[in-house]
């Protein structure tokens, strides 16, 4: 959920609004893949949560103050990192939630993503109802079920489905709304940060593994941010202003993984490919003036924004839209690294713009 911005200079907000204009401009309706399909938290949410008993949810205001159609379920105040890889891959319309699909629009791609849910089926329960990510799986197994009913021709289906791009964001909560919540939460006191990182990656390969016996071929892994520089960490650990390092080197541990989670699939599956995008690295400062790490609007105790409350008037030069969760301007950074890397380091092996053009046995 959080991202490690605080130290972001605007210079480089700035060179993802230019990259993002110019991989959108031009666009011709035809997508670069037939489906697009996305698992995930509050990050990628487009209102999964909705109708949900739980107190994680985005569809009031001021969250959506910047989007076409206000306030919708989505924790920003315009566009999600997943909306914008949509537009990057040339998709004119947004990636429906799972909860509002229709039989005619599922075919291109369906969005699973659910605030609060996490790698582990626990997490986030003491905010109320959530899609965890083997929920997710469940969903898009009854999904993949229905397009070949629609297609009436398995083999075809099959086909589509392996040319299409599948994102995973997901642990960010598994750390912010299950292991450091020991009030709630078992996992701080029968793990360490080292064994905690291990129970994460292994679920997380199972998961992952799953995705792929669901037809899955093009799969980018999402890493995590700095979730100790979160203003709502810093404000909850008093650090008066700084990150939290020891949750930053707890982070740290989960990502590390991520990299040799993604070389053994690739290895195993030899007819698919996996990536991992590492935030850490995008999102390492790079020098010049930092902008401020504080939310945009007024918030609850939870770190949401309060309803109605009234937002900054310069969003564009803001990171957080609450005490979690990126403006638009963030995800647009996020999202155009991600699908074009500007540095080895942003990913492992390609970017998502690589992993539509490769072409390989699926």
């Amino acid at each position: 959920m959080a991202i490690k911005l605080c130290q972001l200079p605007f210079a480089l907000l700035i060179i993802g609004l230019a990259q993002l204009e110019t991989f959108v401009v031009g666009t011709t309706g035809v997508p670069r893949v037939p489906c697009y399909f996305i698992f995930g938290d509050s990050l990628v949410d487009c209102g999964n949560n909705n109708d949900l008993e739980t107190a994680a949810k985005a569809n009031y205001a001021p969250y959506g103050m910047d989007f076409p159609t206000g306030a919708n379920g989505r924790f920003t105040n315009g566009l999600t990192i997943a909306d914008l890889i949509g537009q990057l891959l040339g998709f004119d319309h947004f990636i429906p939630s799972y909860a509002s699909a229709r039989d005619e629009e599922i075919s291109s791609g369906v969005n699973y993503g659910s605030g609060s849910a996490g790698i582990r089926e626990e997490t986030g329960k003491h905010l109320g109802d959530r899609v965890c990510m083997d929920r997710q799986l469940r969903h898009h197994e009854r999904i993949t079920s229905r397009i070949r009913v629609l297609q009436q021709n398995k083999t075809f289906t099959n086909e589509h489905l392996k040319e299409c791009i599948y994102i995973v964001n997901m642990g960010n909560n598994d750390y912010i709304n299950n292991y450091l919540m020991p009030q709630f939460y078992k996992t701080s006191h029968k793990y360490r940060m080292e064994q905690y990182s291990e129970v994460l990656a292994e679920q997380y390969t199972k998961q992952l593994k799953k995705l792929y016996r669901l037809g899955a071929r093009r799969i980018a892994v999402f890493g995590l941010g700095m979730l100790g520089c979160a203003p709502a960490l810093m404000q909850r650990f008093e650090t008066n202003g700084t990150c939290v390092d020891w949750i930053n080197d707890a982070v740290m541990l989960f990502n590390n993984r991520l990299h040799p989670l993604v070389e053994e699939l690739n290895y195993v599956y030899p007819n698919a490919r996996f990536t991992f995008i590492n935030l850490t690295n995008i999102l390492a400062p790079k020098g010049g003036e930092p902008l401020p790490n504080k939310p945009c609007c007024p918030v609850r105790p939870d770190g949401q924004c309060v309803p109605n409350g009234v937002c900054c008037p310069s969003r564009s030069l803001s990171v957080y839209i609450d005490s979690f969760h990126p403006t638009e301007i963030a995800n647009i950074l996020l999202a155009t690294r991600a699908y074009k890397a500007q540095s080895n380091l942003d990913v492992y092996p390609m970017d998502i713009g690589q992993l539509t053009r490769d072409r390989f046995d699926a």
